[in-house]
């Protein structure tokens, strides 16, 4: 799914109905009966499917993570809004895919006040806050909560500190908050709301410039081990100022290098990339600790690797560094959310080219 770059207060609540203005390929439910609805017959015959709330779709419809939020909002009464991951992904965060540890399907959150009637099941959890009116907006036929209010709703209700902190990241990823607009936020709107202080115990930790869900847990792994808190995603140079490549992490006064492994990197082709920085990287006298997709069930492995690799840097000792992580001048930063923001249409395109395929 695609969407215009969020920009806050651009989609104010009054103008679009909650049908207009829908992406195409996704369908709006109907009631039964109702002049576009379905008839008895064809409820009964299996032509359509219910969606919750005495609403139905046909059949064929594919039940896309965004067909799911659609049919969710259908239910929503008069005052109220979508909510937390799925209003993220709304607005254009394409990491929140709706789905949670074992791959099975979220429900939809959906923020309704305390005046409404509707319930939870496992379509749909309803959150009965009471949402500011500012925070509420209507993007392509939907009403959603602000990126501020959904992604605050994510990192309250989350299970954990680490979930909660990817949940920001995630959003950050796609320039819709910021820390300090997020921290800003807690104490402006948010007040003594159940779960906000998860919000401002993780806010030390949070990142504006990861680029995958693992990133976090992978930093957050390597803080908690006692090591000093890398960099993400920074550029490395060498010493004529020709650059070299951006690790996941890297801790520039250490020489240490982080890098990621998922499933994308058992390719070939990637793979084979993934061998040559790693080798370029140790030419140049950095020390690398990969972390695996399978060492995020028991992450003390990558830990030992991780403790190897500084072992390895120390005994380098400065004399052998051939890089730096000092920006050159034709460098065009793009490290934090207010960086990518302020990029031209032009600039985005050209230098955040590797966001959009991750």
């Amino acid at each position: 799914m695609t969407s215009p770059h969020w920009t806050p207060g651009a989609w104010p609540v009054v103008g679009l109905g909650p049908r207009e203005g829908l992406p195409p390929g996704l369908t709006w439910p109907v009631r039964r009966g109702a002049d576009d609805g379905p008839t008895d017959w064809q409820t009964r015959s299996g032509a359509y499917r219910a969606v919750g709330g005495g609403r139905w779709v046909p059949a064929y419809v594919e039940q896309t993570v965004d067909q799911r939020i659609i049919e969710a909002a259908s239910r929503l009464p008069s005052y109220g809004a979508v909510t937390g991951w799925a209003a993220l992904r709304w607005v254009g965060g394409h990491w929140f895919e709706g789905t949670g540890r074992r791959q099975e399907a979220l429900p939809v959150p959906l923020a309704t006040g305390t005046t409404h009637s509707l319930r939870g099941d496992s379509r749909i959890v309803v959150s009965r806050e009471v949402v500011p009116l500012a925070a509420l907006h209507r993007v392509r036929g939907l009403r959603v909560t602000h990126p501020l209010w959904s992604v605050a709703y994510e990192m309250r209700k989350a299970r954990d500190a680490e979930a909660a902190v990817v949940a920001f990241e995630l959003a950050a990823f796609h320039d819709l908050v910021s820390v300090a607009e997020l921290e800003a936020y807690v104490d402006s709107a948010l007040g003594t709301r159940q779960g906000v202080e998860r919000v401002r115990e993780v806010l030390p930790q949070l990142e504006e410039n990861s680029w995958s869900p693992a990133e976090p847990l992978m930093r957050l792994t390597w803080t908690g081990a006692g090591f000093a808190r890398p960099l993400a995603n920074w550029p490395v140079f060498d010493l004529t100022g020709r650059f070299v490549g951006t690790p996941d992490l890297v801790d520039p006064v250490a020489g240490v290098v982080g890098q990621y492994d998922g499933a994308l990197h058992l390719a070939g082709s990637v793979r084979q990339r993934d061998v040559a920085k790693d080798a370029a990287y140790r030419d140049l006298g950095l020390e690398t600790a990969t972390m695996m997709a399978g060492d995020l069930g028991d992450r003390r492995a990558f830990v030992a690797r991780l403790g190897q690799a500084y072992r390895r840097a120390e005994r380098r000792g400065a004399d052998g560094r051939g890089w730096t992580t000092d920006l050159p001048s034709w460098w065009t930063p793009t490290m934090t959310v207010a960086q990518r923001r302020a990029l031209t249409p032009y600039d985005r395109e050209r230098l955040l080219w590797n966001r959009r395929a991750a």
